[in-house]
């Protein structure tokens, strides 16, 4: 009979991990000042204070009597998510991975940690009321229509007196990619208002929404989405051309092509929806960014009484804010629907 030979299978150690990078909104993180405040708090008051200006001196009667006015803004702990992964022992061993349980942990903080908190940032930062904020069609868009739109952020900035030593824009590759080139191309060309940024960090489309929505974990549906709002009725009592309304059948929801006033009782409108982020300049210390705890454990199969398993156990708690006096200082471009 002809020969039976079973050909060894060998496990190579090199995992085909999906594409990712690190954090990239992590140089807003706020400094020490953050961690004495938060040690023990699930609120923090930050003082907003303001003085009376000059006024003349008179060398009969001296100086004016001014005014300080001091206040607090309560901000709340707005970040809170966390997981746990379990995988027996067996599994692990008959793996053919050296310490793939390891392997994972960093593949958690890799692929799921870093782009859900760049995510959670940027949404927080582009949907916070009162910061400058534009919708702008650049997917035909040439280098010097996206430098025109930054220099009149840039001027807009430096007209408010926000500092350009920490100033950061974050913009999608795309849009950076079409800024390289021009460069390139155009040595004598002028695109000076990059200088007016400390530093320049490129942004993954898939972090960089105006709104996200986190996902539960129920269902098998983790992480974070581009946010799909939801439908209210409108309460606008004149038609506003700037917005689109909606009638509702059953569970459908249709755009109106030409709304009037007359059936404005009959419209809603679809609010929350994220949409893709074209660059956001921000001025650091307009940013509250802060990770109060992270607890993030591996246990081994001795320290669990039900499981023969190791467990990884991963919590993430802190917040991402705007300080009210610095709105000048956030600027975000949104891209059309």
């Amino acid at each position: 009979m002809p020969n039976s030979i079973a050909f060894a299978k060998h496990y190579i150690p090199i995992i085909d991990e999906v594409y990712q990078q690190s954090s990239v909104s992590r140089v807003l993180t706020s400094g020490g000042r953050m961690v004495r405040a938060t040690h023990n708090a699930r609120e923090i008051m930050i003082p907003k204070i303001s003085v009376s200006g000059l006024g003349d001196y008179t060398r009969d009667q001296g100086y004016k009597t001014g005014s300080i006015n001091l206040e607090y803004q309560t901000r709340q702990m707005n970040y809170d998510r966390g997981v746990k992964i379990t995988a027996d022992v067996m599994d692990v061993a008959e793996s053919g991975i050296e310490d793939c349980f390891f392997e994972a942990g960093a593949e958690l903080q890799r692929s799921h940690v870093a782009p859900e908190a760049d995510a959670f940032t940027f949404a927080q930062i582009a949907g916070h009321a009162g910061i400058g904020s534009s919708v702008d069609d650049f997917g035909s868009a040439t280098a010097t229509d996206v430098l025109a739109k930054l220099r009149d952020v840039t001027s807009l900035m430096d007209e408010s007196q926000v500092t350009t030593t920490s100033r950061y824009l974050f913009i999608t590759p795309t849009l950076k990619g079409v800024l390289d080139d021009y460069s390139y191309a155009n040595p004598t060309r002028s695109n000076r208002v990059l200088e007016r940024f400390r530093e320049i960090v490129e942004v993954p489309q898939s972090r960089f929404y105006t709104a996200i929505d986190l996902l539960s974990g129920e269902d098998e549906q983790f992480g974070y989405q581009k946010a799909v709002g939801s439908y209210v009725q409108t309460e606008d009592t004149e038609v506003d051309s700037s917005k689109t309304y909606y009638t509702k059948s059953g569970d459908t929801y249709t755009a109106v092509a030409s709304p009037t006033k007359n059936n404005l009782g009959t419209y809603y409108e679809l609010v929350g929806k994220g949409a893709a982020l074209n660059f956001i300049v921000v001025e650091k210390s307009a940013v509250i960014k802060y990770d109060r705890h992270i607890a993030s454990r591996i246990f081994s199969p001795d320290e669990l009484e039900n499981l023969d398993s190791y467990l990884l156990k991963y919590r993430k708690y802190g917040i991402v804010d705007l300080l009210d006096n610095k709105l000048a200082g956030v600027y975000a471009s949104a891209a059309t629907a």
